[in-house]
């Protein structure tokens, strides 16, 4: 998994278990206990969103690094390739100035 749904879904379970040990040791009445609840769970709806929109920006990152690394490599590959073909033509120029003494 990729770190980011590593947080997510460490983010998620601490959502829960905090939410669970609230209910357990509550020493509030249930009306003040729900207030609670609401506002903190609005608040982690809140962070979960932020997640979420984080996430939807990041999804094109791999792509755009890819296309970049791919890039790199092509032109990496044709600058060789180039190199290699001034080789053979400064070679090919030698056998040629050889054969003709």
């Amino acid at each position: 998994m990729s770190k980011t749904s590593n947080s997510l879904i460490a983010f998620l379970t601490g959502c829960a278990t905090g939410a669970a040990l609230g209910i357990l040791y509550a020493p509030d009445k249930g009306e003040v206990l729900r207030t609670q609840l609401t506002y903190r769970l609005s608040k982690y709806r809140e962070k979960l969103q932020e997640v979420i929109q984080d996430l939807v920006d990041k999804k094109d990152q791999p792509d755009n690094f890819s296309r970049t690394e791919g890039e790199r490599v092509v032109n990496d590959a044709r600058e060789k390739a180039e190199k290699l073909l001034e080789d053979v033509d400064r070679l090919m120029a030698q056998i040629k100035g050889q054969a003709s003494e």
